[in-house]
């Protein structure tokens, strides 16, 4: 047990969470320019990376590092399919596929949940936490932008299951110091969490069609982060 691993993975993971917010796509949205087209294939994006990671934790609830945050409160699969019922139509189903970038992003949720389970904990961090908090400023903007009707289109941001977002987070924090984890694997963690905003930020950036260079830098900062890792296990 590490008792600041929250800490730890907030600090870890300031500045790709920083990265992730000055990407072109998020910066636009942040100030309330935002395509319907994007933000709906973004959705559709999103739901087959929760989809993958949720169906991984359901397979995972007794594992000693991964079940103790199967909140299913926190799930959003189903959020995401009322979304995009509205945003495709009743057929959605048969027309939305995952992006180049979705793909390997759910390639990667799987692969860590077969051969190191514990590493689901950062994807995990980096996107229910990121939807408790700043996801909650984003709707209000895609509410105005959008010109959405009441009750329509924002279902990915409504927690009706947590009535106190702050506590849940505090709660949530508590857990991840609880976990039964040594340094070396904190460090895996929080390594695997910068990766997942990477993988954030390839969606981002394929939205904006510049994917090639989104993808290089995917793999060359997860191959540096990598090297760091083990250099430190050397040390």
């Amino acid at each position: 047990m590490i008792d600041d691993f929250s800490v730890q993975i907030k600090q870890g993971t300031k500045k790709s969470h920083s990265a992730a917010e000055n990407t072109k796509f998020v910066s636009q949205f942040l100030k309330g320019v935002l395509e319907p087209e994007k933000y709906r294939t973004l959705l559709a994006d999103f739901y087959f990376v929760y989809r993958a990671m949720e169906e991984e934790i359901d397979k995972l609830k007794d594992h000693p590092v991964v079940g103790p945050l199967a909140y299913e409160e926190l799930y959003r699969t189903a959020s995401l399919a009322k979304d995009l019922s509205y945003y495709y139509g009743p057929d959605w189903r048969n027309i939305v596929t995952p992006t180049e970038s979705c793909q390997q992003y759910v390639n990667r949720i799987r692969e860590v949940a077969q051969d190191n389970p514990y590493l689901l904990v950062g994807h995990h961090y980096t996107r229910y936490l990121g939807d408790l908090s700043g996801g909650q400023i984003l709707k209000n903007i895609a509410k105005s932008a959008l010109d959405l009707p009441v009750g329509e289109g924002l279902n990915f941001y409504e927690f009706k299951n947590i009535t106190d977002k702050k506590a849940f987070k505090e709660s949530y924090r508590a857990t991840l110091n609880t976990l039964p984890l040594d340094q070396h694997e904190v460090n895996a963690i929080i390594t695997e969490a910068n990766f997942a905003f990477r993988l954030n930020m390839y969606m981002f950036s394929e939205l904006e069609g510049d994917s090639f260079k989104a993808f290089m830098q995917v793999l060359c900062g997860f191959v540096t982060e990598k090297l760091g890792l083990d250099n430190e296990e050397d040390h």
